[in-house]
């Protein structure tokens, strides 16, 4: 059923029950661990210039600790990586590369309004990408995992 599993993580608040339940997923069938962190240069690139290497090795470091965090999460294997492009369409290349079966993210559950200010990575991932995706939405600090 699920051979390969890609967990897109930004290492935020809202990716970490979407870990939980994909590297539940990969214990459940047996699977193959990847976890990706990109750095939007998107991001990079709109900064002042005389800043963007600063804040690309910033948020390289960044990413190394997110991915740190999901190894930290498991006893299994997990294959990282830390990618620079548009977060969607890196997602969906490196899906392709590792023959994905599913890319698990996290999502903040936005609606309305704040979706169209902010943007969703997820939401372009789930339009864009080649493989299933699988969206855990971060609950309410009410609510229990």
């Amino acid at each position: 059923m699920f051979d390969t599993i890609v967990i897109a993580t930004d290492g935020s608040e809202s990716v970490r029950r979407a870990v939980a339940v994909a590297l539940d997923i990969a214990e459940t069938f047996d699977a193959e661990v990847h976890a990706l962190y990109v750095v939007d240069s998107g991001e990079v690139d709109s900064s002042p210039e005389r800043l963007r290497e600063e804040m690309r090795d910033a948020l390289h470091e960044r990413g190394e600790e997110a991915l740190e965090t999901v190894r930290a999460e498991t006893d299994r294997d997990v294959t990282t990586a830390v990618r620079e492009g548009r977060p969607a369409a890196v997602i969906g290349d490196y899906a392709r590369e590792h023959d994905a079966d599913v890319v698990a993210t996290g999502t903040r559950g936005r609606h309305g309004e704040n979706r169209f200010l902010i943007g969703s990575v997820a939401e372009r991932v789930v339009r864009t990408c080649p493989v299933p995706v699988l969206t855990v939405r971060q609950l309410d600090t009410t609510e229990s995992v």
